[in-house]
């Protein structure tokens, strides 16, 4: 099911941690990885580089733009040959690639040749305006992607067991069959975690999950969790229990307004482990 993961790579701190999530699952899951970094093509087109070359003395914007744009390919190509080495001594397969674009955009086009895109909670740019891996670019990426996007924190931590957020809904459904089959190539175990005050609707789904993930012989812990789900969820993220939190992007009640409302921008925003979106 997951075969290829897509790095997004730049180079940053956060970027580093993603690349040591994405080794570690890909040795699990005995995939390869394609390192993409992505030369911002909004850097190229700041008009605050006319007036910072006529300010400090620099060649007109024209004529300064070849010596910005070779330096930044020129990082590009050290990004991802830091990125074949890591994986070289790793021995996860893996090809890289660059290309000049929008951010957002460009992992999006990037990521329909992959099974998955495994992304930092921020990067380098998260704070020009609308860029950050937080903001648009995240968002964007689990909406259009039409793939499983994992999100990473800003740590480490090797994974050892996972959880589903399940609320019934179809996003729900496939997120069960996604953490099945991680269950199952991984051996982590796996933990559904259901969100109601109502205790009907907490069996019926009780039901609903330990029957399907029965069909594929995945014996899972189920545990019901009450009160507002942004904070009951992220409650039970930041005990410690689990080190990977898997989740539909979109679904009932609040989990349906991902990123636009709270539940699941405030998870990813304050998750100490990785989250795996999917719809």
């Amino acid at each position: 099911m997951i075969r290829n993961i897509l790095v997004p790579t730049d180079g940053s701190e956060q970027g580093k941690i993603a690349l040591a999530y994405a080794l570690y699952i890909a040795g699990r899951l005995g995939a390869s990885l394609t390192g993409l970094h992505v030369v911002d093509i909004r850097l190229l087109q700041a008009p605050v580089f006319s007036d910072i070359s006529g300010s400090v003395g620099l060649p007109p914007y024209q004529e300064f733009l070849p010596v910005v744009e070779g330096g930044l390919e020129a990082r590009a190509e050290t990004i991802l040959a830091a990125f074949q080495q890591r994986c070289g001594e790793a021995g996860v397969p893996a090809t890289a690639r660059k290309v000049m674009g929008v951010i957002d955009e460009s992992i999006i086009e990037a990521g329909r040749e992959a099974d998955g895109i495994l992304l930092a909670r921020r990067g380098e740019h998260f704070h020009l305006g609308s860029g950050g891996i937080l903001g648009s670019t995240a968002e964007a990426v689990v909406r259009k992607a039409g793939k499983p996007v994992f999100v990473t924190p800003d740590t480490f931590r090797e994974i050892e067991s996972m959880a589903l957020a399940y609320d019934g809904s179809a996003p729900a459904r496939h997120a069960l069959s996604i953490a099945a089959f991680l269950s199952e190539k991984t051996g982590w175990p796996l933990t559904v975690v259901l969100i109601t005050d109502n205790q009907t609707l907490a069996a019926e789904r009780m039901k609903q999950a330990e029957e399907a993930l029965a069909d594929v012989g995945i014996n899972a812990q189920t545990i019901v969790l009450t009160g507002k789900e942004d904070k009951a969820l992220l409650r039970f993220v930041q005990e410690g229990a689990v080190e990977l939190m898997v989740m539909g992007a979109y679904g009932h009640g609040r989990l349906r307004e991902l990123f636009v409302g709270s539940t699941t921008s405030a998870i990813i925003r304050k998750s100490p482990i990785p989250v795996l979106l999917t719809r």
